[in-house]
């Protein structure tokens, strides 16, 4: 008995440390909070099943899917981008597929850093714009709070963030965002910024608002090739968390099972209408500190984080968070994004005085900053889907330069 109530404290302190996280997606694309949080617990309980529980990882919210899943709710519907993310996690099965048959070696041929670097930072930056507006309090081309009010909340939370991702220690430095929000939500309410009156009119206990996906081959095309970068992105959280545990993961299950678990995760979410979910850093960060490698704490964190999907008036806190307080943080956010994919470059010494590296990187950071669309018929490509597959061609299609392959040292490639 002991032993059970030590594992669910646990995994609510996984919770918490991934809540954050977890949450900021849903409020800063428009979806619904408490999906983030049914998706994120199901997700984690499928991905668990695939893989026998053997790892112990946490998956929420993807930050990959922010500025595409806005583009997409503008251009199509909420409906039809439910689809796309439904579709984008057939694109697990089909890196899982060829791993399974090939090897990890093919998918570091068919996207290497080259191709993966600045995918990411398009990710980042091509929703900066955004950031910048909710940080003025600006939506929907309109001021919603006043620009004074506004400044300073986002420099209350940006600041916060900050301070503890940069000073603090132990857990605490795990749960910079949710400090960000925490502090910035306090000085929005002595502000008087907070409307209480939904939260106030919210039930106890609610059943979450499921919106039905409507099929939209045009949203599929766009999302489907947005999820290559958090799928190789989860293959370094993989290897990340063995590297903790001191178990090889990519042998046992497999990388091709932790894949399709996140996959079949990632379609639940979209069916449901939550963002799709990813491994999360911060948990690997935390087993780091606890020392707690058992899968079941994880198991634990997902069935509580449905338990939490169903209190109306929880959720109705979230939506009450002011747009600047979250402006702040996505300041720093997508800046951070941007800078992974900058990282990766260096980290892969890619060699940007070689003309084939140069025209890729090139390319894909003025077509997905830029906003370029590509219209074929009723398909539009844009975004990160366009420039992921703009990248792989342009890859594929230009000679190498032996002097200037931009390949890590000793990668079987």
């Amino acid at each position: 008995m002991f032993s059970t109530v030590k594992q669910a404290i646990s995994g609510a302190q996984i919770l918490f440390v991934a809540f954050g996280a977890l949450v900021l997606v849903p409020l800063l694309t428009g979806l619904n909070p408490a999906l983030a949080l049914l998706g994120a617990g199901i997700g984690t309980l499928m991905f668990q099943f695939v893989t026998k529980r053997e790892v112990p990882l946490f998956l929420g919210s993807s930050f990959a899917f922010i500025g595409p899943i806005i583009f997409s709710i503008h251009t199509w519907g909420q409906a039809a981008t439910q689809f796309g993310l439904f579709a984008a996690g057939f694109m697990y099965f089909l890196v899982a597929g060829l791993i399974r048959w090939r090897g990890i070696a093919f998918i570091h041929r068919l996207l290497p850093p080259v191709v993966i670097g600045p995918v990411i930072m398009v990710i980042g930056l091509s929703v900066a714009v955004a950031a910048s507006g909710m940080a003025m309090g600006q939506g929907g081309g309109k001021q919603l709070i006043p620009y004074q009010t506004s400044i300073l909340l986002a420099a209350i939370s940006l600041a916060t963030t900050i301070v503890v991702a940069v000073f603090a220690g132990g857990m605490l430095r795990l749960v910079p965002i949710l400090s960000g929000v925490f502090v910035g939500y306090g000085a929005a309410v002595l502000m008087g910024v907070v409307n209480f009156a939904p939260i106030a009119a919210a039930p106890w206990f609610a059943l979450p608002h499921v919106v039905h996906p409507e099929i939209s081959w045009a949203a599929a095309l766009f999302m489907m090739p947005v999820a290559i970068a958090p799928a190789i992105e989860h293959i370094g959280g993989v290897m990340a968390i063995g590297g903790v545990t001191g178990k090889d993961y990519t042998a046992s299950p497999g990388l091709h099972r932790t894949l399709a678990g996140d996959g079949l995760g990632v379609c639940f979410a979209g069916l449901v209408g939550g963002p799709p979910i990813t491994t999360y850093g911060e948990v690997t960060g935390a087993l780091m500190i606890t020392k707690n490698f058992n899968p079941v704490i994880m198991t634990w964190a997902a069935v509580l984080a449905v338990i939490l999907a169903f209190f109306g008036k929880f959720n109705a806190i979230l939506q009450s968070i002011p747009l600047p307080v979250m402006g702040g943080i996505m300041v720093l956010l997508f800046g951070t994004i941007a800078s992974i994919g900058l990282k990766t470059l260096i980290d892969a010494k890619v060699d940007l005085m070689a003309p084939r590296n140069l025209v890729i990187v090139a390319v894909v950071l003025t077509c997905g900053v830029g906003g370029l669309t590509l219209q074929l018929g009723d398909l539009n490509l844009a975004g990160v889907g366009l420039v992921s597959l703009l990248a792989i061609v342009l890859n594929f299609v230009l000679p190498q330069d032996k002097h200037h392959e931009g390949i890590v040292e000793g990668q079987d490639v």
